[in-house]
Formats: structure tokens, sequence, C-alpha cells
């Protein structure tokens, strides 16, 4: 705050403050208070606690619902990372032509899973894997999460490739390169860290999805929050904190692996300029 600053700047400043403090904690308070709950003693939702124990951990680690329900999880989201990362890549680099025709159109389309409302995509995705086949099946689950989660990647991808040289590709062409390997030599390492984000993003959204997965999952196939949902409707295991606590932790991971990359992306324009 400058040192010429009125009263009436002074006093808004201050307030401006205190007000972004009072939403950040209105925010973070409903995590911070599920997480002491995970190492409590005693299975019931209720401070203060009587004692600290791990015993929420081990079963989660232990009990073959929720094992299995987190290897779901994995592989879904490993294999809807994979295939949604390649697909948003090349549509962005599609998308960052100068000259792609309908561009504002298609973005649009692209983006719309991100604007409807997933309870909508959702029994639409029901009705028409129906009528396909795909319900209660794995490439299902897959193909519908992966429809959420490219939108993601190519966001990521579009925004990075907003800062990218693309003399570097005609001069490659004009020695020689071909597009294929003039992608993979340059292209790609210079928006790695955008391509990086996409699919960390596309991963969250897949492995924390669970509208989608109650709608065309049968119910053998339990992705860890459908596992979790089903929990807190069928019976209340404080197990569910340790699992949420372990989701929090993972999501916290995820967005700092982001921020570094975001950092490094930034480096790699201002050394390039």
């Amino acid at each position: 705050m400058p040192a010429y600053a009125t009263t009436p700047e002074r006093a808004w400043f201050f307030a401006h403050r205190v007000i972004v403090a009072a939403i950040l904690v209105f925010l973070i308070a409903p995590i911070l208070v599920i997480m002491p709950l995970s190492f409590n003693s005693e299975p019931y939702f209720s401070y203060p606690m009587p004692g600290l124990s791990l015993r929420w951990y081990e079963d989660f680690f232990t009990n073959v619902r929720w094992t299995s329900a987190l290897k779901m999880s994995i592989i879904v989201a490993v294999s809807v990372t994979l295939v949604s990362t390649a697909l948003g890549t090349l549509a962005a680099l599609g998308l960052s032509r100068p000259r792609f025709p309908a561009r504002g159109l298609i973005m649009s389309l692209l983006i719309s899973p991100i604007v409807v409302p997933v309870i909508i995509s959702a029994v639409g995705m029901y009705f028409f894997y129906t009528r396909v086949g795909l319900t209660n099946s794995i490439p299902g689950i897959v193909l519908a999460h992966t429809a959420l989660a490219t939108p993601f990647v190519v966001i990521t991808v579009t925004a990075t490739l907003s800062g990218f040289d693309q003399t570097l590709t005609r001069a490659a062409a004009s020695l020689g390169s071909n597009p294929v390997h003039s992608f993979f030599k340059i292209t790609l390492p210079l928006i790695l860290p955008g391509v990086i984000s996409g699919g960390l993003f596309a991963f969250v959204t897949s492995f924390d999805e669970v509208v989608v997965v109650l709608f065309i999952a049968s119910p053998e196939q339990r992705t860890l929050p459908k596992q979790m949902f089903s929990g807190i409707r069928e019976m209340i295991s404080p197990t569910i904190t340790a699992a949420a606590t372990l989701l929090i932790v993972f999501a916290v991971a995820m967005l700092t692996t982001v921020e570094l990359l975001r950092r490094r992306s930034e480096r790699l324009r201002g050394i390039r300029n």
C-alpha cells in the first residue's frame, strides 16, 4: 500500500484482505474439519476426538471393497488420461492454425461438456450407451470420462500454443522435416508442460467423477468416488474420511505439479523470447 494513501483507501485495503481471508476460511473449513476425523480412534464423526488412530487408513488399504474401488479408479483414470491427452492435443494443434475455419464454433462444441451440467451429460450418455451396448462396461466408463476430460486438455494445450512461435515449424519444413518429425522434435518439447498439465487435469477429472459412473456402470463396477457415495448412503464408516483425506492430498499434489509446470513453461517462453 502506498505511503500517500488516504484513510478510506487504507480502510479498504485492510477490509479487502479481511473479506478474502473470510472467504478462504469458508471454502477450506470443510476440508480442514474432515481431515482430523480420519485419525479418530472411535467410529464417530464428532469433536473432541477421544484419541488418535490409523485404523481407518488400515481399513482403506486392507478392505477388498476399498482396494478394488481404488484399483478400478486408477485403471479408468490412466486410460482416460492417455486417450484424452492424445485427442485434446491433436484438437488444440488443429485449432491453433491461423486460418482454421469455424474455430470458435468448434471450440464451443469441444468445451461444451464443461458448460453442460454433468447430470444432463450422464443421462444422455446412458441412453446412447444403452443403444450401442456400452453400459455396464469399463470401455463405456472410459469413453464417457474421456468426453468429460478432453475439454480440459484442449483448453490447457491451446493456451500453451498461444505463445508458440509457428516460424519454428516452418523453418523445420524448409529444411526437409516432415510434420510428424517436426512435432516430436520441436513442437512437443516446447508445449510439453501444457500437455502434462492437461493430462493431470484429465486424470483428476476422471478419478473424482461419480455422477456418470452411477448411470452407466454396473453394481460390481465401483470406482473410489462411487464407493464413497455408496458408503454414505448404506452405512457411514469413518473409512470414508480416510479416503477423502487421501483424495485431498492427491489433489493438492496435482495442483502443485501443475503450478510448477506453469512456471517452467513461463521460463521456457522467457528464454525463447
